[in-house]
């Protein structure tokens, strides 16, 4: 109840993780055998995968090359009588622009999806993800903004879906059931209360948290972009309260193999720094089930912008920007030094 009003949603339902949230949300959606969920190509796997495993065929398009999230235009001509659902992937808890995937799924009747791993607290133009009209999926993975090593949730604006959810997160089994009486096909997804309880101490630091990284990344973003060959992640300025979980910047033109050298001598030097996700249609994984009918090549020849980013992104763990001021300017120092003797 606490995180759904602190989202604006007027429902949550906590899980046992960010991936089972996403999975749930879609199954209540009606993704199912014969359907198609559109996602970014440049995305954790999960947002494919927890379409996949309900037998849908996952269809991957491209990203914006700033911002990192879907490209609406893209999701558009994706779009067919079996597409279900639409997951924006809130990319670093920068929003993808919901105003745009608003109208797309209004002119379409495609439900959107927010997966909002990344996105505790995040805001489009003053309102929060659960004020956006759509269902939204959090994780509390041990690298969230909030974590108890595991865990989920899964905002509705509907009590009726809302309901639906509960259901199958708890076998089929309504709250007053007494005598087994399971009204529907379901599985156990309950998060259990020690994480919750530990989730809930957490949700009240949140918002003071994203403002001292919102502060940190003034500072570090520009710096990045003073270093010659480094382009940092842009928001959409009507983001104007992202949550922060990565401070991501790009090396255009660089090798994966000479990114994944910088990540590991800026790990050595201290940072705790990681390569981009893989783009998902670049992993074998993605090809086991519910694959769309095209090859990786095909597929990577209409996602240029992702292809590009999984090879030469970086990406900083979000505890770098709740450090001080001027730890902004030694991490771009290490950061200048390091791509310097790439």
């Amino acid at each position: 109840r606490e995180f759904a009003e602190f989202h604006g949603a007027p429902h949550a339902l906590a899980v046992t993780n960010g991936t089972h949230a996403l999975e749930l949300a879609l199954q209540c959606m009606g993704v199912g055998p014969g359907t198609e969920v559109i996602v970014p190509a440049f995305t954790f796997i999960s947002s494919s995968q927890a379409a996949q495993r309900l037998g849908a065929v996952a269809v991957p398009v491209d990203v914006d090359p700033h911002t990192y999230n879907i490209d609406v235009a893209a999701a558009a001509a994706a779009v067919t009588p079996r597409t279900r659902v639409i997951m924006p992937v809130h990319m670093a808890g920068f929003l993808a622009d919901m105003d745009a995937l608003s109208k797309l799924s209004a002119d379409t009747g495609v439900q959107l999806l927010q997966d909002a791993a990344h996105a505790h607290g995040a805001r489009w133009r003053g309102k929060r993800v659960g004020e956006l009209g759509t269902v939204a999926a959090f994780s509390f993975q041990n690298g969230k903004l909030m974590t108890a090593g595991e865990g989920g949730a899964v905002l509705f604006p509907d009590a009726q879906t809302h309901e639906t959810a509960f259901l199958r997160h708890s076998c089929g089994r309504p709250r007053t059931d007494r005598r087994y009486l399971h009204e529907i096909a379901g599985t156990n997804l309950r998060l259990n209360e020690f994480s919750a309880a530990v989730l809930r101490a957490q949700l009240s630091r949140v918002e003071e948290q994203i403002t001292t990284r919102q502060q940190r990344w003034a500072v570090l973003s520009p710096l990045l972009d003073a270093i010659d060959g480094i382009v940092p992640q842009r928001a959409d300025e009507r983001t104007d309260f992202p949550s922060h979980y990565m401070a991501m910047f790009r090396v255009p033109g660089i090798g994966e193999e000479e990114r994944n050298t910088l990540v590991d001598r800026l790990v050595a030097a201290g940072l705790p720094a990681f390569a981009a996700f893989r783009a998902i249609y670049r992993t074998e994984a993605f090809w086991e089930i519910g694959a769309p009918d095209e090859t990786p090549d095909q597929i990577a020849e209409r996602c240029p912008h992702a292809d590009a980013i999984s090879r030469d992104c970086v990406w900083l763990h979000h505890r770098v920007l709740l450090a001080g001021e001027q730890d902004m300017h030694r991490t771009a120092e290490i950061i200048a030094d390091v791509v310097a003797g790439i």
